[in-house]
């Protein structure tokens, strides 16, 4: 199915399951734990080995020699890997470094061996015993400040120039009544997922299966094809269950080619977990960004020009933090500039993390737009409604989809009881709390991705959903059962849905937010296709034909659904591709966040007392699921704000905190009470569902929310995160 032309009234519109706040259908199973994922899946098969990878000890340098005698003498061990042992291994499309090191080594704790033996502790006890002599290189660039120094400019891709601009942002900032010139630091950032990364992996012959742990299926059976260098018909991925990722998933890590190669070597399936100390180097994670933000307005608050730079650093061969994007659409400004640096680094991988680009493109952004209401003496909601536009300030006939930003921030403001908030910072106390109110803006793009998904019914009426999805803790087994249900007329319990088998119709997958409009929208299709199949099986006319209550109705003519089946299982399959729709409009989701903090004037100490979401994101196809994903996403905020940063080693080159006692994230005490609102809006220009997507838009503008409210408690601005009491307590109001 194309959709190139904007959605009509279709079967999704009767509401009858799609829209209401539904429990998730694997909520049971996670919570019994009796969910199988990746690591715990032992009975898919007989007589799994145990893999342990032993990481590099230097971030940059080569391998002199490895010395496996006493590692191999060590009891029960099966086989060990080495790149040596391991042959000519290619590189994933999605994989900056090699998954498996040597000679050269490009980061710390990359893989350089896997130990299985038929024990997970034998195997633990051997990895200890591989001694493998480095020759560390003297020229590791590991600091990020001193790199941007002499760092090239980098466009979004190859195709986008290093810097984009619109009218003359110098002459006008240089004529501007009213100016801000600030700098901003975010630090390196891990997804810190509850679930490692995990891989079971077994051979039949030349054929592989890897039961895994995998945002994206397709794309991961085709690096793993690409890696291990065989066709991509001889891979199988199973992952129906992933106990989160955040992006950290969505591509191939060492674990399943590790797993695959270990399996090859033993002769018999080998399972592989990443230890968590070694995830937080050998695997991916959010870049370091320090960004310059200028804006320039009119003494009414009028922005005449707005700019924003931002620097990161990769690997080589890496791409940037896109901490600009946002800015380029998010406010009106006739003159405007965005560019960004790429500096070399020979620190891990930097990649996709939860809202990339956005997430800290906005923990900047949003202060600015703070400190420049501050400037004006305008309220801070007031200027970034004065400053709204429904089309693409670069492109002005291009408008928005649906854009309903500053009704999120009034009808936030009103629930939020922002009218009490004091303007001059430090002036509200409660005992020997300093309490401040904060604002920031949530925006993040609707992405439109082809999805497929092939449909089933049997003659008892149940529907069967088969797609590579995936349901990262996101709730997508409940929202394509729910469509599917919507489609055919059934009631949720008699609707089967199977996820994340590469054996099935090729999906979206889990990433970027796109995940449930698109997966949605590839079942739709198929279903439009199924009953169009019922309705021949049965004789009715397709043109009248009612799916409803289990049963199919046209004219005078009704039937159970399952009675088109009765000679024979009907199998429908179809995917949703788009036409330009996307380029004629620009489609995105809008949030205002809302926090009250409370600062102890004596310590230092932030405790965020209350926080708001209210959000515009077209269709919500399930309220209660979309609301979690919602309050995750504000709890990962408030981490970011307040306490996530991975500590950088300038001498050797890693992530010092590599491990849930150092790195640390929010915890129950932590969070207070959350609510989240989401205003009515459907989208006819996104999908046949007319939905878009909240995961990310969640977490988008919630550090600058915070920032901006520990400001108005205290009148100290950090502008470089995590907020931690080093950098205002000295600077705090003087107790009296």
């Amino acid at each position: 199915m194309k959709f190139d032309t904007p959605a009509g009234q279709n079967p999704i519109d009767q509401l009858k399951v799609i829209g209401k706040p539904t429990d998730r259908i694997d909520g049971k199973f996670k919570t019994t734990g009796t969910a199988p994922y990746a690591y715990e899946r032992h009975d898919v098969a007989a007589n799994q080995a145990y893999g342990v990878v032993v990481g590099s000890a230097i971030a940059k340098g080569r391998i002199r020699s490895i010395d496996l005698a006493d590692a191999k003498a060590a009891p029960g061990v099966l086989a060990i890997v080495t790149a040596e042992s391991a042959g000519k291994l290619g590189k994933g499309d999605f994989n900056t470094a090699r998954l498996l090191g040597g000679p050269d080594i490009e980061h710390y704790h990359q893989a350089v061996a896997l130990v299985v033996a038929e024990s997970f502790e034998q195997a633990r006890s051997a990895a200890a015993l591989v001694r493998v002599d480095y020759a560390r290189a003297s020229d590791g660039r590991f600091d990020l400040a001193a790199a941007l120094k002499t760092a090239p400019l980098k466009g979004d891709d190859e195709k986008s120039p290093p810097i984009a601009r619109v009218g003359d942002f110098d002459a006008a900032f240089a004529s501007a009544e009213v100016k801000l010139d600030a700098r901003y630091k975010t630090p390196d950032h891990s997804h810190a997922m509850m679930e490692p990364h995990a891989s079971i992996a077994a051979w039949d012959g030349d054929r592989l299966t890897l039961w895994t742990s995998n945002q994206m299926i397709a794309w991961g059976k085709g690096e793993v094809a690409k890696t291990l260098g065989i066709p991509k018909e001889k891979v199988r991925l199973d992952s129906p269950y992933i106990g989160g990722g955040f992006g950290g998933k969505l591509f191939v890590r060492a674990d399943a080619i590790l797993a695959a190669l270990g399996a090859k070597a033993a002769g018999r399936p080998v399972k592989v977990a990443l230890a968590r100390p070694m995830m937080f180097n050998n695997t991916t994670h959010r870049p370091a960004t320090m960004q310059r933000i200028r804006i320039g307005t009119t003494k009414a608050g009028k922005i005449t020009a707005i700019a924003h730079e931002s620097g990161s650093g990769d690997l080589p061969g890496g791409g940037p933090e896109t901490a600009v994007s946002q800015t380029k659409l998010l406010y009106a400004g006739e003159n405007r500039m965005t560019a960004m640096r790429l500096a070399v680094l020979d620190l891990p991988e930097g990649n996709a993390m939860r809202a990339p680009g956005e997430a800290p493109g906005l923990m900047a952004l949003e202060i600015a737009m703070d400190e420049m209401a501050e400037k004006l003496g305008i309220d801070p909601i007031d200027f970034r409604a004065l400053n709204d536009t429904q089309v693409d300030p670069a492109k002005p006939e291009r408008k928005f989809s649906q854009r309903q930003l500053v009704e999120c921030l009034r009808q936030g403001a009103d629930r939020f009881g922002w009218k009490a908030r004091n303007p001059k910072p430090a002036m509200v106390r409660d005992g020997q709390w300093l309490v401040g109110m904060g604002v920031a803006v949530g925006f993040r793009n609707n992405l439109l991705m082809k999805s497929a998904a092939r449909v089933r019914l049997d003659a008892s009426g149940i529907i069967t959903v088969e797609t590579d999805m995936t349901d990262i803790g996101t709730g997508t087994y409940t929202i394509l059962a729910q469509t599917a249900a919507e489609m055919m007329g059934v009631d949720l319990d008699q609707v089967k849905v199977v996820l994340g088998d590469s054996d099935h119709p090729a999906s979206a997958g889990s990433g970027g937010q796109w995940g449930a409009n698109n997966s949605t929208a590839g079942v739709y299709a198929a279903c439009v296709k199924l009953r169009e199949a019922v309705a021949q099986k049965l004789g009715f006319n397709s043109t009248d034909i009612v799916f409803s209550d289990g049963k199919v109705r046209s004219g005078n003519r009704s039937a159970k659904l399952g009675d088109a089946a009765k000679g024979g299982e009907i199998v429908a399959e179809d995917h949703i591709e788009y036409g330009d729709l996307d380029k004629k409009f620009q489609q995105s989701t809008f949030a205002g966040h809302f926090v009250e903090v409370g600062v102890d004037a004596y310590t230092g100490e932030v405790r965020v007392r209350r926080m708001l979401a209210v959000c515009a994101a077209g269709r919500i196809l399930n309220p209660k699921a979309a609301r979690s994903q919602v309050i995750g996403a504000m709890t990962m905020g408030v981490g970011a704000a307040l306490m996530e940063e991975l500590a950088v080693d300038h001498r050797f080159g890693f992530f010092v905190n590599h491990d849930l006692a150092g790195y640390e994230v929010p915890v129950h005490a932590d969070i207070p009470h959350q609510e989240v609102i989401f205003l009515n809006e459907v989208d006819p220009i996104s999908s046949p569902m007319k939905a878009k997507g909240v995961g990310e838009l969640g977490l988008c503008g919630v550090g600058a929310a915070v920032a901006n409210a520990v400001y108005n408690a205290t009148g100290v601005r950090v502008r470089q995160y995590p907020i931690t009491l080093d950098k205002h307590l000295e600077r705090l109001p003087q107790i009296t």
